[in-house]
């Protein structure tokens, strides 16, 4: 229901609560049609362009960078033709504090589900039929995250959304959209390293901890 009414998606699958996703698995994206219908998917997380070979390319283009991410040949098709929002409660960066390096988590303070500007690819070299995958793009870090990490996911707001999902929407103002999110945007806590292992799930990945061994 929160999706449906946060961003005007008809009949989403059902999502089980993920709370690490790890490259090459999926994630949930919504995709916007000709007629600016908007429909949530599942994607693999790790972009397969539609020239790629093997999808093994996949495992290394999980961000692309805002600087680049229109001139760049894995990117630039999808660019200005394949754009989507990755939905996600928030996100992990690792950074160095006085017991070693830690994750931290970012999310929005007001618990609402964040969009991420993403690109989606097809892919049809394989046995299993066409292989839908995305990336992430990410930007230089706001001065709030920039203790943690150089860099940052782009985050839309309800307006940005749907210019980056309309089709039509001018190259140049879709890079004007690549910005960092604003400050007080997200709040920021120090997780356990459990999360370094993909195969750890749960809430208590998410939980807030001190500088100390975990």
């Amino acid at each position: 229901a929160g999706i449906v009414s946060q961003f005007g998606v008809n009949d989403p699958p059902a999502l089980d609560p993920r709370y690490n996703i790890a490259p090459t698995q999926p994630v949930a994206a919504i995709r916007a049609d000709s007629e600016g219908l908007r429909s949530l998917d599942l994607l693999r997380w790790g972009l397969v362009p539609h020239w790629a070979k093997d999808p093994s390319i996949g495992n290394r283009l999980i961000n692309a960078r805002a600087e680049t991410v229109a001139e760049k040949p894995a990117f630039r098709q999808a660019f200005s033709r394949r754009r989507c929002l990755v939905l996600a409660s928030g996100f992990y960066e690792w950074s160095e504090t006085p017991a070693g390096k830690f994750p931290f988590f970012m999310s929005p303070r007001g618990g609402e589900c964040l969009a991420l500007a993403g690109l989606w690819e097809q892919w049809r070299g394989g046995e299993d039929g066409v292989l839908e995958s995305c990336v992430i793009i990410t930007t230089a870090a706001n001065a709030s995250l920039d203790r943690v990490h150089q860099r940052m996911h782009v985050l839309l707001g309800d307006e940005g959304q749907a210019l980056w999902l309309t089709a039509t929407t001018p190259a140049d103002e879709c890079l004007d959209l690549l910005k960092p999110a604003p400050e007080d945007r997200l709040e920021i806590r120090q997780v356990r390293r459990i999360v370094n292992n993909p195969s750890n799930e749960g809430a208590e990945l998410i939980e807030a901890v001190e500088d100390e061994g975990g």
